[in-house]
């Protein structure tokens, strides 16, 4: 996969729908999996694996710390799309971590710990348990400075192929593609390791 030509693809696949980009994608290899936080748009991407793959593995890393409203989100996304979710929690309970941590302002050092914590462990256990070759993710660009050198095709620091397809879409492209499609929108999210929209949760970085 690491010998892929993704400048080169990236040029081919820019002006591709992101039906056609997957297609193309779901030839490379079976060890594959799509992650998902449930937020604003997840039913875009999600949807659209419900036909194309039902059975892939969908990778939620829950940080435990998701609005009331994401939870229920989620659990109609994953019911109306039979998805094939792979839930991971944090190794410490909540409880523990309010009692240790607390909840850290993004400016805390503590901050860094609770991300790690909630966020990248349970994600890098997923990476180990799971070890796919192909990772599609819901990133786009103008989302944040690390997402805007990003494209459709690039690669984890492993190696891992990721794909975007919706990577050149904008918010209005979505809202048109939910209403078109009769989906919903987790208005609601919130990402207690992101908290700023133009921060990234740390997913992104591995």
């Amino acid at each position: 996969m690491q010998n892929l030509n993704i400048e080169e693809l990236n040029k081919e696949l820019r002006y591709k729908t992101p039906d056609e980009i997957i297609d193309w994608a779901l030839t490379l290899t079976k060890k594959r999996i799509v992650t998902t936080s449930f937020g604003v748009y997840s039913q875009v991407l999600l949807s659209t694996f419900s036909r194309k793959d039902k059975s892939i593995d969908v990778i939620w890393c829950d940080t435990g710390y998701n609005t009331p409203e994401t939870y229920e989100h989620a659990m109609k996304t994953i019911d109306t799309y039979k998805l094939n979710v792979h839930s991971y929690i944090p190794l410490k309970n909540r409880e523990y971590i309010d009692k240790t941590l607390g909840l850290p302002d993004v400016s805390d050092p503590k901050h860094k710990e609770f991300t790690e914590i909630v966020k990248l462990e349970p994600f890098k256990r997923a990476l180990k348990e799971h070890q796919p070759e192909v990772w599609f993710t819901n990133i786009r660009v103008r989302q944040t400075e690390l997402r805007n050198k990003k494209d459709i095709l690039s690669y984890s620091k492993d190696g891992i192929l990721k794909i975007s397809p919706f990577y050149y879409w904008t918010n209005d492209d979505l809202d048109r593609y939910v209403a078109e499609n009769n989906l919903t929108k987790n208005d609601s999210y919130f990402d207690v390791t992101k908290v700023l929209e133009n921060r990234e949760c740390g997913i992104h970085f591995q």
